[in-house]
């Protein structure tokens, strides 16, 4: 862009003001692009310059604007242009170079055939967490769209647990990853199971480092194996007691003196690597002691200092 330098006076001194003057180089870009030859399923980005519930009218810095009708929008039926925003930039495949109003006809769901795989590939790769609503429950799973792009939860995936009812999951917003993205097959896989096993390990982690060695407290056999019993501390939390310190008696098995389902009381002996030692033999060590520290001790008057002696004195034999 050239310049042209004006001279304005006072009564002091001059000021030198420079003036921006355009020239046809700084249009060269503009020029070029609205020559540009458009053809069918060519991939034209642009800026959404028009909102409405039918349609989006899209900038494409060209001759013409582009137009996206709903229908040519994305598959999901649940699908619509509230979420769009003017100012917003999107890319759009070209499906007519010239419509009724002489615009250019563009279809969102023809380049998330490309640029949705592509991204969904992508996802999968990284295994980021993306947010998507389940739009319907089917056979053995949910559905959500991703990209535009179909995709399928199979209920195994969905939570930590059997879900009986998958109805209840319709409409709800949850959290996913990526696990097949096959644009050959059509074939896009999520999953919610991982996300929510490390958000649960996560939280027992917390909860792990708020408990206290030396606690005592009471909990309840959830599994007996040949090494020493697992005990259920409550609030997502387990520990191991092991066979050595399950009793006093050396035992082979845990089972000689527990069963699944017993409540039991338990010492917390060690907390290291996320995993909760415990010991029943330690409660019984200090019943012990407590047992052989106890003294009788005879109270100070006048019949604890009494001799022997006298204790016989008025026995008659």
């Amino acid at each position: 862009m050239s310049e042209e330098i004006l001279t304005a006076s006072t009564e002091n001194e001059e000021t030198v003001v420079e003036t921006p003057v355009e020239t046809m180089a700084d249009y060269e870009d503009a020029i070029t692009a609205s020559m540009k030859p458009i053809h069918e399923g060519d991939i034209l980005s642009g800026t959404i310059i028009g909102v409405s519930d039918e349609e989006l009218t899209i900038d494409l810095g060209i001759y013409t604007d582009g137009v996206i009708r709903l229908e040519d929008a994305s598959d999901d039926p649940s699908f619509t242009f509230r979420d769009m925003e003017v100012g917003q930039e999107i890319s759009a495949t070209v499906i007519r170079r010239d419509n009724a109003q002489g615009r250019i006809q563009l279809s969102l769901k023809a380049a998330a055939a490309v640029l949705g795989w592509e991204r969904l590939q992508q996802l999968e790769k990284e295994q980021s967490n993306i947010k998507v609503k389940i739009s319907e429950a089917v056979k053995s799973g949910v559905t959500a769209y991703v990209e535009g792009i179909r995709g399928f939860i199979p209920a195994s995936k969905l939570s930590l647990n059997y879900v009986e009812n998958l109805d209840e999951y319709v409409g709800k917003e949850i959290e996913v990853r990526v696990i097949t993205a096959d644009p050959e097959e059509k074939r896009l896989v999520l999953s919610a199971k991982d996300i929510l096993r490390e958000k649960e390990e996560e939280e027992r982690k917390a909860r792990i480092s708020n408990i206290e060695v030396g606690l005592v407290t009471e909990g309840k056999v959830e599994t007996l194996m040949p090494y020493g019993a697992f005990i259920d501390l409550g609030n997502g939390l387990s520990g191991l007691v092991h066979v050595s310190q399950i009793s006093q008696q050396r035992i082979k098995h845990p089972g000689a003196v527990l069963k699944e389902g017993q409540t039991v009381k338990v010492k917390i002996t060690a907390v290291k690597d996320g995993k909760i030692s415990l010991s029943m033999k330690a409660l019984e060590d200090v019943a012990a002691a407590e047992i052989e520290e106890e003294v009788f001790e005879m109270p100070e008057t006048e019949a604890a200092t009494t001799t022997l002696a006298s204790l016989f004195k008025n026995i008659k034999l």
